[in-house]
This record gives C-alpha cells, sequence and structure tokens, in this order.
C-alpha cells in the first residue's frame, strides 16, 4: 500500500497548477492554427509542442545541464548556431535579383525599420529596460531568427513570446497590412504600374552577396553571425557550382534546424514567466511595432514619389518589413484589387529582401549599444 502510494505521489497529476493548465490552452491554440489555419506551421506546430511538455510537471525538459529541452536550448540558441544556421537557409532560397534590379527600392526596406527603433523607445519609456525595449522592438521587423538571436543575448526571460509574437504576426501578415495599405494609399497609387526591371546579370548576383558581407560586417560587426551565412547561402545559390550544399542548405538542414529552433523556444515559455502583465505588453508593442513598420515603408515610398518621374506603387513599401515572401504576396494581391493586370509580385520582392538585411542590421545596431 505503500509503494502504491509513493507512485501516485510521483505522478505529474498532482503537481498540475491552474498556470499550467493556462498555457496547455496556449499551446493547443498554437497548434490548431498551425494546422488549421495554415498559420507559420513550420514554426508554429513545434513551438505550440514545446508549450505543451514544458508545462507538464516532474519532465525535468528544461532543467539546466540535465533536461533534453534545456540542451537544444544551451547549445543551439544560446550557443547562436540555430538561427545562423536558418539564415543559411534563407540565404540559400533567397533571389536579389528584383532588390539589384531595381536599388531604389531598397530605401523602402530600411524605410520600414523605422517601427523597430519607434517601439524601442515606446518600450521603455513604458518600463522595459534598454535590453528589454530592444528585443520587444524588433518584432517589427517581422523576422522570427533575427527576433530569437536578439532576444537570446538581451532578453533570455523574453524569448518565448517575442518569438510566438514576431511569427504570429508573421502568419497574421494578409489580416494586419490590407487596411493599412488601403488606409494610407488612393485607389490610383494602388494601380501605378512599376517601369520594367532591367535583367540582373549572373556576375552581378555573384558579387552582391561578397561585397554586401564585407560592407556589412564593417559597418555593424555584431551582425556577423547572421550576415555571414546568409550572405553564404545566397553564394551557394548564385555560383551554381554546389548545388548539393544548396540544395542541402534550402531542405534537409532548414528543415532540421527549424524543429530544433520551434521546440526548445516554446519549452521557454512555462507559466511562471509567460503568464505575467508585461508578456500583454510584448504582443501589444509587438503589432504596434509591425503597424508602425508597415505605414513608415509607405509613406516613405509616397515621399520618394514626389521627386522621382518614375512613379513607385507606394504598395511596395509595406513589403519593406522581413515577412519573406509573405508580405510581397500581400503586397501583390492589393495591387491586383486596384488594377488586375498590375503585377507587382517580383517588385515587392525588392524591398522585402531588402528588410531582412534592415531587420538584421537593426539588430546588430542594437547588440553593439547594449550587450
Amino acid at each position: 500500500m505503500t509503494s502504491l502510494s509513493s507512485v501516485f505521489k510521483t505522478a505529474g497529476f498532482f503537481y498540475l497548477t491552474p498556470g499550467m493548465v493556462v498555457m496547455w490552452a496556449i499551446g493547443f491554440t498554437l497548434i490548431y492554427l498551425a494546422i488549421a489555419k495554415d498559420y507559420e506551421p513550420l514554426l508554429l506546430l513545434p513551438i505550440g509542442f514545446g508549450i505543451l511538455v514544458a508545462n507538464l510537471p516532474l519532465t525535468g525538459l528544461m532543467v539546466p545541464h540535465e533536461g533534453l529541452l534545456w540542451r537544444f536550448y544551451h547549445y543551439g540558441i544560446q550557443w547562436e548556431i540555430i538561427p545562423p544556421l536558418i539564415f543559411l537557409g534563407l540565404g540559400a532560397l533567397t533571389d536579389f535579383g528584383p532588390m539589384l534590379a531595381s536599388p531604389r527600392l531598397i530605401f523602402l526596406g530600411a524605410g520600414a525599420q523605422a517601427g523597430v527603433y519607434l517601439t524601442f523607445f515606446a518600450a521603455f519609456a513604458v518600463g522595459f529596460d534598454l535590453k528589454e525595449a530592444a528585443t520587444v522592438g524588433i518584432i517589427g521587423g517581422a523576422d522570427g531568427p533575427t527576433s530569437i538571436f536578439l532576444a537570446a543575448k538581451l532578453a533570455p526571460h523574453m524569448l518565448g513570446s517575442c518569438a510566438v509574437a514576431a511569427y504570429s504576426y508573421m502568419a497574421l501578415v494578409p489580416i494586419i497590412q490590407p487596411p493599412i495599405m488601403r488606409m494610407l494609399t488612393t485607389e490610383k497609387e494602388r494601380a501605378i504600374r512599376m517601369q520594367k526591371a532591367r535583367k540582373v546579370p549572373a556576375i552581378e548576383k555573384l558579387i552582391f552577396p561578397l561585397m554586401a558581407t564585407l560592407v556589412i560586417i564593417l559597418l555593424v560587426p555584431a551582425s556577423a553571425p547572421l550576415v555571414s551565412m546568409f550572405m553564404l547561402g545566397n553564394l551557394f545559390r548564385v555560383a551554381k557550382v554546389v548545388e548539393r550544399l544548396t540544395n542541402a542548405a534550402q531542405n534537409e538542414l532548414l528543415n532540421i534546424v527549424t524543429i530544433f529552433l520551434g521546440l526548445p523556444v516554446g519549452a521557454t515559455m512555462n507559466a511562471e514567466s509567460f503568464l505575467q502583465p508585461k508578456v500583454l505588453f510584448i504582443f501589444f508593442l509587438g503589432l504596434l511595432a509591425f503597424m508602425v513598420s508597415t505605414a513608415t515603408g509607405i509613406l516613405l515610398a509616397k515621399l520618394m514619389n514626389l521627386f522621382s518621374k518614375n512613379k513607385i506603387n507606394p504598395l511596395l513599401g509595406a513589403a519593406g518589413v522581413s515577412a519573406v515572401p509573405m508580405a510581397a504576396r500581400v503586397v501583390h494581391k492589393v495591387g491586383t484589387q486596384a488594377d488586375k493586370k498590375n503585377y507587382l509580385l517580383m517588385y515587392a520582392m525588392g524591398p522585402n529582401v531588402a528588410g531582412v538585411i534592415g531587420t538584421v542590421i537593426a539588430a546588430g545596431i542594437f547588440l553593439t549599444l547594449l550587450k
């Protein structure tokens, strides 16, 4: 009888708390959104499952130096391995051609980063410290791996909530951006057709990742882990002599590290750290950052049109956030609603890719100033 009693006492049921049950609901919600709604399923599914198992008592999965998921988190994220590997795969998938074909669109990617910096000051004003404010602000770039990379360095206790916020807003791009785009543009502006872009020579595509690596890392050395891997992946792609490496980076490697990214990120979201008033501010300020980034990109395009003979469709400014390629697709969709024959997707990929670089640079600046 005594042994039976001890068995029952070691069962997790006796150690459940209301907070754990609430976190189960959050985990199940993310899993539901991933499966039923197809919202960023590659990340939200493992993150949701990570939340679920991290809030099961007595598992020891996140016990330092012992737990399985803690090891994934420590060696993969704290040691800065997984986010750069994600960027290696993203680089192998990225085509810089649209950006190089129309270099002025780079400014739209840079302009959309205003939301990152404005939200940084807003977060600091409402009580976050400087490192936490930077971690919240970077959500405005809508770049999950960069948000995770920065949070792991500056505010590890906010890693899970910031990651979920970043990927949630990436998934909700088709819902969040169109109302802002319509509010800030006229139908005539949305129907502007872009001039045919020049064809980018292969040698130019080959030189770009090499020169970008040198220039960006010399300017912002703290961005080196992400920039170097991003440009290396792109070099694999454009060199056309390492197809095996390109395919591995695009597929097997990216898929594997995505699993080992999502699980430990979700596992950091235990009830004690997540169910805090500050977390609600993170989601609110992250949404503010994303909305401001969308708006500033559009407004910058309209400003550029005042001084340009070849008008830019201001919708392209909304693609300056780093949500690749979701933001570009939304720009194209809203543009075709004004003119069914207006093909904006290729042009939108220019500021979209520039936005990825801009967000990485912003993260590097924060690291340089605050670490």
